[in-house]
């Protein structure tokens, strides 16, 4: 297969580990495939083989009751439902330290870029601003706050997850771990 699908709000899910590349067979659909799902998926039973095509068009939703990362509390109230139901059916999740959630700006959800350490997100003053946001919620002194950003890492933890607005480009980023 050379085509892939294309998913909005995870734009390379292909460069992010969210898929990778790996003869199988998809429990969804029963084609082979040369693209596998590697994210979370949240479905009761065993844990699908899944392509990513089956993702893309709902089939593995359908299938096995499954949704792909979980939204919770953190989607804002001016967030259409058919916006969650893609998020959460219809894109490939991405693991985090924790439990993983979304980012949204101006009324949609953001796309999701990848993990992030220091580096990554300092180069993005947006990213950087929105995390500073987070921490502010966990009443830390300054020097925990800088502590833990100095601590970020793309490989180990704590993670940033960077995301960019659809509409107005602005990054935005989350953290967790220790």
């Amino acid at each position: 297969m050379t085509d892939r699908p294309e998913f909005r709000y995870h734009p390379d899910p292909l460069a992010t580990g969210s898929v990778k590349r790996a003869a199988v067979t998809c429990d969804a659909c029963g084609q082979a495939r040369d693209l596998v799902y590697a994210g979370p998926v949240y479905a009761q039973g065993s844990e699908p083989t899944l392509c990513p095509w089956c993702i893309a068009d709902g089939t593995a939703a359908e299938a096995f009751g499954a949704e792909f990362t979980g939204v919770g509390s953190e989607a804002p109230d001016d967030i259409h439902e058919d916006v969650l139901i893609r998020v959460t059916q219809r894109t490939p999740g991405f693991t985090g330290w924790q439990q993983e959630h979304w980012l949204y700006h101006c009324g949609d959800a953001a796309a999701f870029l990848g993990l992030a350490g220091r580096d990554e997100i300092e180069a993005h003053p947006g990213a950087l601003e929105s995390l500073m946001g987070e921490l502010a919620e966990h009443d830390w002194s300054s020097d925990e706050v800088e502590e833990y950003l100095s601590g970020l890492s793309k490989t180990a933890s704590p993670t940033a997850y960077l995301f960019r607005c659809r509409s107005c480009e602005t990054h935005l980023a989350c953290a967790d771990g220790d």
